[in-house]
């Protein structure tokens, strides 16, 4: 059962996880530069969407750590906790600060923010953006690495 739950496990962070951080960094450029709205709403829903399907990655995952005996490992917990906090600036701050950014692209009412304040917001949620990609790596090198493993790593 431990191999079904890993192999579910990383199939679903390649297949959720790689499209939001792809996604999620392309969106502030292209919220600023693309000509029409289309492809930075396209973005937005990208991320919208795969971050339900990335729900199963930390449940596929302490499913994969029950199944293995090692969910009170150090390095366990640490990309548990690492991950709760890339799911909480994913929905706190990445996928609103693109609804904000999407509102004057998309000619919403309210929504008269100058160049500046446009360009703040975006600098902001690329640099947000950035973090969220660092938060993912970090819990890439443990599940690589785990600390105290025996595969000679």
């Amino acid at each position: 059962m431990a191999k079904l739950f890993l192999s579910l496990h990383v199939l679903a962070a390649i297949l959720a996880i790689g499209p939001i951080t792809v996604a999620a960094s392309m969106f502030p450029r292209l919220a600023r530069t693309a000509p029409t709205p289309e492809t930075p709403a396209l973005l937005h829903k990208i991320c919208r969407s795969y971050a339900y399907v990335g729900a199963a990655v930390p449940v596929l995952g302490i499913a994969t750590g029950a199944a293995l005996g090692v969910l009170s490992d150090a390095w366990l917990v640490v990309s548990i906790v690492l991950t709760g906090v890339a799911a909480g600036v994913l929905v706190a701050v990445i996928l609103p600060g693109q609804s904000e950014l999407l509102e004057p692209l998309e000619g919403s009412e309210g929504a008269v923010a100058s160049e500046k304040e446009r360009r703040a917001a975006g600098a902001r949620l690329a640099m947000t953006t950035g973090v969220f990609n660092l938060l993912w790596a970090a819990v890439v090198v443990l599940m690589i690495v785990r600390p105290g493993s025996t595969t000679g790593a």
